[in-house]
């Protein structure tokens, strides 16, 4: 009667506790559900002044799955890919690996009985047979490697390429670092933060779906030769380790998030010290820069302590419940048939130690599959920092994408519903009642009205902040319309020069033509020859013989002088022959020869000019001007006398 107990004790507590844990799992899961929903319905569509603290958050629940799933369909784009080729690649892989497991606990036990038995030719086979598998064995942990490794990187090509996509269309990388202020470091998100969601979701895959094949097969092995008690009692505790661990790394996904917030912010500190390095050299700002850059870089490394605490005591936790008692269990367990069934203790005690061999390595492998399991968790949650940064990343570029802005601004003084209508029609630009409204609700001028056509030349002219380059981004489309109607060619028959040009990584060629390729120059017509007579134009011919032609490679940006620069971007304009050109402050470098013979140029081929300038000299080019006085007034008239002496 006692044997018979023995084996169903475990059994009948086995059933009972997991089934009371398993209940309260699912009311707590379906508890959490119930809250995200709840605090979904309280968000409203869209709060221009909301906190960007308050914005997302990281937390393995069901808006960490909808969110993985979403970037999944991105990463994994239909069945007939690479991406699936190579998911099913690793599982089966993964099989062969737990066969593999499978073969060396079965040889090792043949090979110590062998040596317990004194059976000498029985050694030598077992051990030739280990020697021939292990290339073989190694082939398969290395195809696993290799596989893990290729579906990292597919996965982060897939991701960065729609992101990209997001992010270069449409101006939406101008509206993200000028319009929106979700997001300060786009570089971060971009780079670092996708190469390690997709790290880590890999790596997930694998550290979950191993540790379940090797549940499954080493359950039924066991269940077969030992009975149902023996992996009951680790399902158990794999049910109530996994609940305990789960609760306990909470935390670890919203460090993650912060980490790669301020790991972006230094960054960004950085890079923007480099950009205006100039800048910062005159004014001799070293020590203001080094100040903030120490202040992120504290920042930085105090939060990286906390996590380092918080780590060092979660891992001490998963070592205690994930490693070491779930190898205590295992011992525990597999000695359930041999201290108390009878069919076990009967038999002799060389059969009982070869299945206890045999059993109990199983067994071993049982709680480091389960402890494996239990600690993926770890890595769950770090995913779901990275998923939430990344998610963050999309959620913005969508919203910029279909013009939607969200700001922090200081205070509440503009709070505009953008009512703005714009019609494209071609060969004119007419202002009528449309206001300028800097992002951050600044009103330059409240209602500007005006219209110029093909042909007429307008000077546009101000102090400082007046609202010259505000208008030049609502005519290019960059800043949001906030009403009346703006009428204006396709933004492909304008064309913009500032004042320092950009210019580009490729070829001199490369430069006059931005952003066409040399094969949109041939499908224009165009040649290299044509490119040279538009050097000759703006006197700069000779830098084909100093950088050695027009396929020279350099760092243009610093190889040319900035008047270089500026003619170079005059030679763009010319390539270009756009309806209207916005030329700011862009001839400033430039002598004065060159630059009347480049404004007669443009009259010669139908290139309608906007340009800001404070030489006197260019008011002869001009038919109109248009002067905004900063207190939120403008004049649009013809020029005459009274203009030239306005501007003198």
């Amino acid at each position: 009667m006692a044997p018979s107990m023995s084996r169903l004790s475990p059994q009948t507590c086995a059933v009972a506790v997991s089934a009371s844990v398993s209940s309260y799992w699912f009311l707590f899961t379906l508890h959490n559900i119930q809250r995200i929903r709840a605090r979904n319905k309280e968000k409203g569509t869209f709060v221009i002044h909301e906190d960007a603290k308050k914005k997302s958050t990281a937390a393995v629940d069901g808006v960490f799955f909808r969110r993985v799933q979403k970037l999944l369909k991105v990463a994994v784009p239909g069945f007939f890919t690479r991406e699936t080729g190579f998911l099913f690649l690793v599982a089966f892989i993964l099989v062969l690996r737990s066969g593999c497991d499978l073969w060396l606990i079965r040889n090792g036990t043949l090979i110590e009985s062998t040596i317990i038995g004194r059976d000498i030719p029985g050694f030598i086979r077992h051990i030739r047979e280990y020697l021939i598998s292990m290339p073989i064995i190694a082939m398969v942990n290395n195809l696993l490697k290799m596989g893990l490794d290729e579906l990292k990187l597919l996965f982060r090509l897939r991701i960065s390429k729609y992101l990209y996509d997001l992010y270069l269309t449409e101006f939406t990388y101008y509206k993200m670092a000028n319009l929106d202020s979700r997001i300060a470091n786009a570089d971060q998100l971009l780079t670092e933060d996708v190469q390690k969601f997709s790290d880590s979701l890999v790596d997930l895959y694998s550290n979950l779906s191993k540790p379940v094949l090797d549940i499954f097969i080493y359950v039924y092995r066991l269940t077969s030769t030992l009975g149902f008690s023996v992996p009951s009692l680790m399902s158990v505790y794999l049910v109530f380790a996994g609940f305990v661990l789960t609760r306990l790394r909470r935390p670890a996904a919203r460090l993650t998030m912060k980490e790669q917030q301020l790991e972006g912010h230094l960054r960004f500190v950085n890079s923007r010290l480099i950009t205006h390095s100039e800048e910062v050299a005159f004014y001799r700002g070293g020590p203001c820069e080094r100040n903030s850059i120490n202040q992120a870089l504290n920042s930085l490394a105090k939060h990286m302590q906390d996590f380092i605490n918080f780590k060092f005591s979660m891992g001490f936790t998963d070592n205690i419940l994930g490693k070491y008692f779930g190898t205590m269990v295992g011992y525990m367990s597999v000695s359930i048939p041999f201290l108390w069934q009878a069919s076990v203790t009967s038999s002799s005690a060389s059969q009982r130690l070869e299945q206890y061999y045999s059993s109990g390595r199983m067994m071993v492998k049982l709680a480091e599959a389960i402890g494996r399991l239990v600690l993926a968790g770890r890595e769950l949650t770090r995913l779901s920092g990275y998923t939430a940064r990344v998610t963050q990343l999309t959620d913005v570029l969508s919203d910029l994408h279909s013009g939607h802005y969200e700001r922090t601004m200081v205070d509440q003084r503009d709070n505009r519903v953008r009512t703005g209508r714009v019609i494209l029609a071609d060969n004119v630009i007419r202002f009528e009642h449309v206001p300028l409204v800097t992002p951050n609700g600044d009103i330059l001028v409240e209602e500007l009205s005006f219209e110029v056509r093909s042909g007429t030349n307008v000077l546009v002219c101000g102090p400082n902040g007046c609202g010259k380059s505000s208008l030049f981004r609502i005519l290019g489309e960059l800043w949001p319309l906030f009403g009346g109607v703006l009428t204006k060619p396709k933004a492909e028959k304008l064309f913009y020069i500032p004042q320092r040009p950009y210019m580009t990584l490729g070829s001199l060629r490369d430069q006059v033509i931005y952003p066409d390729g040399k094969e949109d120059m041939a499908a224009k017509g165009l040649s290299d020859e044509d490119l040279t007579t538009y050097l000759g134009m703006v006197q700069l011919t000779y830098i084909l013989d100093r950088e050695g032609g027009w396929d020279a490679m350099a760092d243009w940006m610093d190889v040319l002088s900035g008047g270089e620069k500026q003619r170079v971007a005059m030679a763009r304009l010319f390539y270009h022959k756009p309806q209207f050109a916005i030329l700011d402050e862009c001839t400033s470098a430039v002598s004065v020869d060159v630059e009347d013979a480049i404004y007669r140029y443009c009259r010669q081929t139908g290139i309608t000019l906007f340009t800001v300038s404070h030489r006197k000299s260019l008011w002869k080019h001009h038919d109109f001007y248009l002067h905004m006085d900063g207190r939120g007034s403008f004049t649009f008239k013809t020029i005459g006398e009274e203009t030239e002496a306005f501007g003198s």
